[in-house]
């Protein structure tokens, strides 16, 4: 480094953006959607709280920036950089104000779905068994391998009951807050395809949005 200057010259920058990115306040700077990479560490200090966005009051709070735009800012602010970008070429941001912790509040959401899924699923799973008719399976089997029909609650039927319970413990794979193995659960998967799918259609109507006010001027 060179006396008087500040940063060293050609300097290699590496920048991964996220594929999407949370902030809870309306000032966005590069480290808020991407990940720096630089030998220099004043360099790098520099351009982690370069701002890149700002949410108005009456915005929408979801916007979708550009690697390009990224690369273009970080240039414009440090000329004597090569950027290299690894990762998504676009970043979705969300805006989400700060809220107190409204506890009573969050108990009852909590309490609210449970309800809706335990009425849910146990609707569902009764209803199947009427379909079925699982009442007339458990007497005939019970029939063939004792000789007489079954009079109440029979042991087939305890049996089966906890069959359920524990079967849907191991698929789900998780239990009293924990997870049973490492592996991430069937609803963990499901809603991180869910979010990468609508992810991918923000970004993909952003540009489409883009492309037509280009078009248009």
């Amino acid at each position: 480094m060179q006396k008087g200057k500040l940063f060293m010259s050609n300097v290699n920058v590496y920048l991964k953006c996220l594929r999407s990115a949370k902030v809870a306040k309306p000032d966005v700077y590069l480290k808020d959607v991407c990940n720096l990479r630089c030998a220099d560490v004043f360099l790098s200090a520099k351009l982690r709280v370069l701002k890149v966005w700002h949410f108005e009051k009456k915005a929408p709070r979801r916007h979708v920036v550009s690697t390009l735009r990224l690369v273009e800012l970080m240039e414009e602010a440090c000329p004597q950089i090569t950027v290299e970008v690894i990762g998504e070429t676009d970043v979705l941001i969300e805006y989400e104000k700060e809220e107190r912790k409204n506890l009573p509040a969050r108990a009852a959401k909590i309490t609210l779905v449970c309800l809706v899924s335990f009425l849910g699923t146990a609707f569902t799973i009764m209803a199947y068994h009427n379909d079925i008719g699982i009442n007339a399976i458990f007497t005939q089997a019970y029939a063939m391998l004792l000789g007489e029909e079954p009079k109440g609650i029979n042991a087939m039927e305890v049996a089966y009951s906890a069959g359920v319970a524990l079967g849907m413990l191991l698929f789900f794979n998780h239990a009293m807050g924990r997870t049973i193995t490492e592996d991430p659960t069937p609803i963990q998967v499901a809603m991180r395809n869910y979010e990468k799918d609508v992810d991918s259609a923000l970004v993909e109507t952003a540009e489409r949005n883009s492309m037509e006010e280009e078009n248009s001027k």
